[in-house]
């Protein structure tokens, strides 16, 4: 049986040119940076190196780049270390509705624990935020607003330039979760998010599990979330990852600037996975048809769940995902699927194909023919009505 991967935006394969690249880091160079003697020395300088690399392809400062383990640690940097630094101007920070948990779960931790006052922003039916409500959320004592690039559930793509805008010119900084969009939309510097900090995550773009990296713009100094060390000039504590820096930093040179989720070959692909979806009673295309990630397309099934349509596509090959969060065998509605007005049962049934650089037609022809059979065995056969 043919496996068929349409999970990108869970992860992607590592590419083997970067995995390549990365062996010389997991063996002989294995100095740790820190250390002053010859092989330590070495190490440094290859970090300063990848550091550089970094900010060429970023279009930054070399100090405004703080290596991380990835899109959740840079988030959970950029909210924890703005807020516990501006919090004596200000506890009132701004969000979505539709955020990745490392931005939802840090908001509510604040709000819980830290006496925070989060606003969480309502988003249209296709997952969009109103600019003209960012504009009216925001107050004297708001320090910090944190909205996404692309929702990596739906694939909506914010209008993040008007986002940012508001935030320079009502004085508030602005982080931007961007993990979604590097390798997959244009990229020609990080000024194009209008952010003060910007989270970036490696194997979303067929980079190493492991590493990603915070942009923040100079001379803002958050607070640290990790200590015990002075790495990444006293930001970061911990000995640098410099195999999965190079990873990063490698990833970011291949496929950043001309996107290796390649629109002229996935619009076709996704487009015609959408087009079966509208033939399928029952279903529900979610999300912008227009302004969308080019390589996700999200569904909801009446009359199912997202744990028997992800086992019935798993058990003919198909890889899918889905934004429920399954422990212990139950099932909790998408966040995001639920933000957008659908009813309960609705939001539990969110599947999400998200097609990369190996996708092909034969497979999206795959799709097309066993899926209307996977929903039909899920909901037990029964006819529903969209």
């Amino acid at each position: 049986m043919h496996t068929v991967y349409f999970d990108y935006n869970a992860t992607t394969p590592l590419d083997e040119g970067v995995r390549d690249t990365m062996l010389p880091y997991l063996s002989e160079i294995f100095g740790n940076p820190s250390s002053v003697h010859r092989v330590g020395r070495q190490a440094r300088g290859l970090l300063d190196d990848a550091r550089a690399r970094a900010e060429e392809v970023l279009c930054c400062k070399p100090s405004e780049v703080i290596f991380t383990s990835g899109g959740t640690e840079s988030t959970n940097q950029a909210i924890f270390g703005v807020a516990r630094l501006l919090k004596e101007k200000g506890k009132h920070i701004v969000t979505s509705a539709i955020e990745h948990h490392a931005v939802l779960h840090c908001c509510d931790y604040l709000e819980k624990k830290e006496n925070f006052e989060i606003t969480r922003l309502a988003v249209d039916r296709e997952g969009k935020v109103p600019v003209e409500s960012l504009e009216e959320a925001i107050r004297r004592d708001t320090i910090l607003v944190s909205i996404m690039a692309a929702n990596n559930e739906i694939g909506t793509i914010q209008p993040i330039l008007e986002l940012g805008a508001v935030c320079r010119k009502s004085g508030v900084l602005f982080h931007c979760d961007a993990v979604q969009w590097f390798g997959k939309e244009p990229f020609e510097s990080i000024e194009q998010f209008k952010a003060d900090l910007v989270s970036i995550c490696a194997h979303k773009f067929h980079g190493p599990k492991g590493a990603g990296a915070l942009f923040v713009k100079s001379p803002l100094l958050p607070d640290p979330i990790l200590f015990g060390g002075g790495h990444e000039n006293e930001r970061r504590a911990g000995t640098e990852n410099l195999a999965g820096i190079i990873g990063f930093v490698e990833a970011l040179e291949r496929f950043v600037r001309k996107p290796v989720f390649a629109k002229e070959k996935l619009l076709p692909l996704t487009e015609r996975l959408i087009s079966a979806i509208d033939k399928i009673e029952g279903t529900q295309f979610v999300g912008s048809r227009s302004n969308r990630l080019i390589n996700t397309v999200s569904l909801l099934v009446r009359g199912s769940d997202s744990i028997a349509l992800l086992a019935g596509l798993d058990m003919e090959g198909i890889c899918a995902s889905s934004g429920s969060a399954c422990a212990a065998g139950s099932l909790a509605p998408s966040h995001v699927i639920s933000a957008l007005g659908a009813e309960k049962d609705l939001a539990n049934s969110l599947v999400r194909f998200s097609l990369g650089r190996e996708s092909t037609m034969e497979e999206v022809a795959q799709v097309e023919r066993i899926l209307p059979e996977v929903i039909q065995r899920a909901t037990k056969g029964k006819r529903v009505g969209r």
